[in-house]
């Protein structure tokens, strides 16, 4: 995969440690060696919840560091639209990774009161504006997220939702990307648009 072309907005699933945001990162590695006017940002959606996940998020940052020194990082876990619509622009790739989390941010808080458990549903309003985000991003778009519902039914009202809502996202962003991949064991299989 070395060398890769860009579409104007691509959704990237696959499942855990499939290559998602390897590709993604090869994408922005690709966009910012094109011009010396181009720049990469990358929208981080995961929070530090526990240790686990703090070490987590820092090996990713310093991993990314790494491979893409040029991308700098924005930290939104909620207001996904606000920020493509803030650093999206024709000199900028942005990267979302990922949509996932983003999804389990609304729908799972960490705070675990009960306002927030008869709350949890699909967020219609945010999916909403983040699908115009989408349409509306002005410069190359790379969207990153799980495929996770190829497996056994998961026990549990609250988890059948969660993989019912990723479903429903999951779709609805593929409908407003020009190309859809589908990453396994490090290899794409492109499912809408071209290679």
């Amino acid at each position: 995969m070395s060398s890769l072309s860009l579409a104007r907005s691509e959704l990237i699933l696959g499942g855990q440690r499939s290559g998602k945001s390897r590709r993604a990162e090869r994408l922005a590695q690709g966009w910012l060696a094109q011009l010396p006017a181009h720049r990469a940002v990358l929208i981080a959606t995961g929070q530090p919840w526990d240790d686990e996940m703090r070490e987590r998020i820092a090996r990713h940052q310093q991993d990314r560091a790494e491979r893409v020194p040029g991308m700098s990082t924005v930290e939104e876990p909620l207001e996904l639209a606000q920020a493509i619509t803030e650093h999206g622009n024709a000199q900028t790739l942005v990267v979302v990774d990922c949509l996932t989390l983003w999804l389990t941010n609304w729908l799972m808080p960490a705070e675990n009161s009960e306002k927030n458990k008869a709350a949890a549903q699909y967020p219609q309003a945010p999916a909403a504006m983040l699908l115009e985000a989408i349409e509306g991003c002005s410069g190359p778009l790379v969207l990153v997220g799980n495929e996770i519902g190829l497996g056994v039914i998961p026990l549990g009202r609250e988890v059948r939702a969660f993989v019912d809502a990723l479903g429903r996202l999951n779709q609805d962003v593929a409908q407003a990307c020009e190309r859809v991949t589908l990453m396994a064991a490090g290899l794409p299989l492109t499912l809408k648009g071209s290679p």
